[in-house]
């Protein structure tokens, strides 16, 4: 079993708060992302999993073994570092067949002179060459095997590096941002690798990504971490249409999140922008709240709909089946953006004045501190039921 268990893990480096009581659970199998911004201790978290740091506190197990204290090595998992640490001096081979070497051979068998006169040491060198190219066979680079690491490119090295943490057939991967220096089209391809290598090797897979792209389309799971504080664990899809803070709305989605300041006139009704939407009444009046809105929530409507967006177009970018339309409202510092399909939006120009609607089951809604108000379940909001009804029918 890999399965893995985070308890009350704390980490300080002098007078400096890098983790915050942090508990995780990963199941045996799972590929999980620690997704967050620089800083937020994300790879701190990785490297006390790979025993290359000591938590302050806390413990940590990795299938039923506590391992507070116990070496990497004896952790039986394998990691893959952003620079790839690939030995310049040494071939492909020689990278990937390291790890054996140091596990399978003793001190007197690694000697350059007495090593090769020792029994048994043809039998296990011939073992080892096998599983390394059994290896990079799979990962398509067995007719690298003879060069160096500065005579591949980036995506190539990737796979050594890759491949140096499978041949050791580990019990656990970890994944330090190891896509961020190839490049956009490379990134592509090389995440659909990576996913299906865990597909095919269903072991523990533990990422480390500040690209949301990255977590959002190879994961099970995502856990997002901001100030050493992990803020939410969630499928993808849960993380980007029902997050529990408005750090994780922000940080989650491409174009970002619109959000909007607004105050709570009566149960069930807050006022932003000059427009009066509906929202779930459990709210109390008075209240400040921020409204967020995602770009695929609007759509072109009529000033006289209710939950309407009226302001001046300051962007228009063609994405092909896409507009992404930029727009200024009215006390508003920054334009919210909107996602609208090409093919039933009308020619939009720059400088004109626009009208969007928002459906209000759509809205989402976080209180002054951040953390996320829930819609009320209660059947009795029929403002909010008849305006979802009338902003439907006008969509479509």
């Amino acid at each position: 079993m890999a399965s893995i268990s985070f308890k009350n893990i704390q980490k300080s480096f002098a007078s400096t708060a890098v983790l915050c009581d942090i508990s995780l659970e990963i199941a045996d199998g799972e590929f999980l992302t620690l997704l967050g911004p620089s800083g937020c201790g994300k790879s701190t978290l990785l490297r006390i999993l790979a025993g290359l740091e000591v938590q302050s506190s806390g413990s940590l197990s990795i299938g039923e073994r506590v391992v507070d204290g116990v070496r990497p090595k004896r952790r039986d998992i394998a990691m893959v570092f952003q620079s790839y640490a690939l030995y310049p001096h040494m071939t492909v081979a020689q990278n990937m067949a390291l790890p054996l070497r140091m596990r399978r051979l003793s001190i007197w068998q690694r000697l350059p002179m007495i090593g090769r006169l020792l029994p048994g040491m043809r039998t296990t060198l011939d073992a080892i060459d096998e599983d390394v190219r059994r290896t990079a066979e799979a990962l398509s680079i067995g007719h690298l095997l003879d060069r160096k690491p500065g005579q591949l490119s980036g995506g190539q090295r990737q796979r050594v590096a890759v491949g140096r943490a499978m041949v050791r057939q580990p019990a656990v991967f970890l994944m330090d941002e190891p896509l961020s220096n190839l490049d956009a089209k490379l990134r592509v391809q090389m995440r659909a690798e990576i996913k299906e290598l865990h597909r095919r090797l269903g072991v523990t897979f533990v990422y480390v990504t500040h690209d949301q792209s990255e977590a959002m389309t190879m994961s099970d799971r995502v856990a997002v971490m901001h100030d050493g504080n992990l803020l939410q664990v969630a499928p993808p899809q849960e993380i980007y249409t029902d997050p529990q803070d408005r750090r994780i709305a922000e940080f989650i989605g491409s174009p970002k999140i619109s959000i909007l300041d607004a105050v709570v006139e009566e149960p069930g009704i807050a006022m932003t922008a000059g427009t009066v939407f509906s929202i779930p009444h459990e709210v109390l009046p008075g209240s400040h709240i921020a409204l967020g809105i995602r770009p695929e929530a609007f759509f072109l409507a009529d000033s006289h709909c209710p939950n309407v967006l009226t302001g001046s177009v300051r962007l228009v970018e063609h994405m092909g089946s896409d507009l992404f339309v930029h727009l200024d409202i009215p006390g508003q510092d920054s334009p919210i953006v909107a996602r609208l399909l090409a093919e039933r939006a009308p020619h939009i120009n720059e400088g004109q004045t626009l009208h969007l609607g928002v459906r209000p089951d759509r809205l989402l809604l976080f209180a002054a501190d951040g953390k996320r108000i829930r819609a009320c379940p209660k059947e009795g909001n029929t403002l909010m039921a008849a305006s979802v009804i009338s902003l439907k029918e006008h969509a479509q």
